[in-house]
């Protein structure tokens, strides 16, 4: 146990950077870390440890003890993603090590923002770690413009949108129970919801409809999953990205920004920057790319694991 120890107080102090800009943020990240096929999650005092390969899984008891000891955590909860099918994805095992279950919540900050999270709720607990720069560059873009934030899941775009002086962000999900967190993340920043800023249905079909009747906005953020069903409706990131990034081209104004990201593990930053500018500049021509990047630096294994890829990219119209 005592090389766990120090071996998470070395992954903390490469964190640093991260200390005054949020305390959500990944603390370990698999074998870059030296802790192979473990990931350590750290949303303000609450933790979650998750085992994605078995190289560790025999020192469980140590590693747990050492997160104890160096991490001093509220709330810990172990999920075990292992099963070859990947059927544990969204609905792991889960063991609470420290707490309760009903103590899985937390208030997390990133930026000038505040968001609720839920260790218990799935594998997700509500804020993607590795988006946070997207996050916080988009807040910076927003003010003064309408923001369109589809697959919204809890509209953490939007958060950011609002506090970045967006007149307004619409967020579009499927899920009403998703955006009834975004709801909570809205009032948490005391934000007021104003009409029409949450949609419940297919950001798909709400991008059809915004072309149909000519609605525009200054910018839209697209981070669709990889794969989804609705309606008997099958959409594939790999294929029907582009398509969406068409569609949201058709509605940007002049002077706007598109995020295009995705965790789909065959793309890369570089493949999505090149592939939706090349889609954006049938609409305008003098689009440019702002950046394009994977993780940040609390996920040193950024792109070389299928659970660990980002390509995000910002294309300035």
């Amino acid at each position: 146990m005592p090389e766990f120890r120090f071996l998470l107080k070395n992954a903390l102090e490469k964190r640093a950077p991260l200390f005054e800009e949020t305390d959500a943020f990944r603390v370990v990240d698999g074998a870059e870390d030296d802790f192979p096929g473990v990931a350590i999650d750290k949303y303000g005092d609450h933790y979650q440890i998750q085992f994605f390969g078995r190289e560790l899984l025999f020192r469980e008891p140590d590693l747990v003890d050492a997160v104890k000891s160096v991490l001093s955590p509220a709330f810990l909860v172990t999920k075990f993603r292992l099963s070859p099918s990947g059927k544990s994805l969204e609905k792991p095992e889960m063991r609470v090590d420290i707490g309760e279950k009903s103590s899985a919540t937390a208030i997390v900050r990133e930026g000038t923002s505040r968001f609720q999270v839920d260790l218990m709720d799935t594998v997700n607990p509500g804020l993607f770690l590795d988006m946070r720069a997207g996050r916080l560059d988009l807040e910076k873009r927003s003010r003064g413009i309408e923001v369109l934030n589809l697959f919204s899941y809890t509209c953490s775009f939007g958060v950011h949108a609002r506090m970045g002086g967006a007149l307004r962000a619409v967020n579009v999900d499927i899920s009403g129970k998703i955006l009834d967190k975004g709801r909570e993340n809205y009032r948490l920043n005391g934000l007021e919801l104003k009409q029409g800023e949450f949609f419940k249905g297919s950001s798909q079909e709400y991008l059809e409809w915004c072309i149909k009747k000519g609605n525009k906005f200054g910018g839209i953020v697209l981070d669709p999953p990889s794969f989804a069903r609705n309606k008997g409706k099958v959409f594939s990131v790999k294929t029907d990205f582009q398509t969406l990034v068409e569609g949201a081209s058709q509605i940007l104004l002049p002077g706007g920004f598109l995020l295009a990201s995705s965790n789909f593990s065959s793309f890369t930053p570089k493949s999505i920057a090149a592939e939706s500018l090349e889609t954006v500049r049938k609409f305008f021509p003098h689009a440019r790319l702002a950046w394009a990047h994977g993780q940040g630096i609390d996920f040193p294994g950024s792109g070389t694991r299928k659970e660990s890829a980002l390509s995000c990219a910002m294309i300035l119209i």
